[in-house]
């Protein structure tokens, strides 16, 4: 297997519809987290931000993340999201480990 995966990813909803993003996240989460190789699954708001979001993923390895991106339930949510989000999320990989 795989190192594993580090991402940090900016999410925007349009204006005023930042607690769609909550629910769609708080429906799903317990379905990520219970995927084998889901590591931590969180979202944050932005302070001062309603409609800005960063979820927090970690991965046991890439196979785990590309069954997680080809699950059901992420096929569906990816469907619904832009009803409700700005556009498209802003995906970042990390290095696995701290530099420092």
């Amino acid at each position: 297997m795989s190192q594993p995966v580090r991402l940090v990813i900016h999410i925007t909803t349009l204006p005023g519809r930042g607690k769609e993003q909550i629910a769609a996240f708080e429906e799903i989460a317990p379905l990520v987290r219970a995927e084998e190789g889901c590591l931590q699954y969180d979202l944050h708001q932005v302070l001062d931000a309603p409609d800005r979001f960063v979820l927090l993923e970690r991965w046991a390895s890439e196979e785990a993340l590309a069954a997680h991106d080809a699950s059901p339930h992420m096929i569906a949510a990816d469907a619904a999201s832009p009803a409700f989000r700005a556009g498209p999320a802003t995906v970042v990989k990390l290095v696995p480990d701290p530099l420092a």
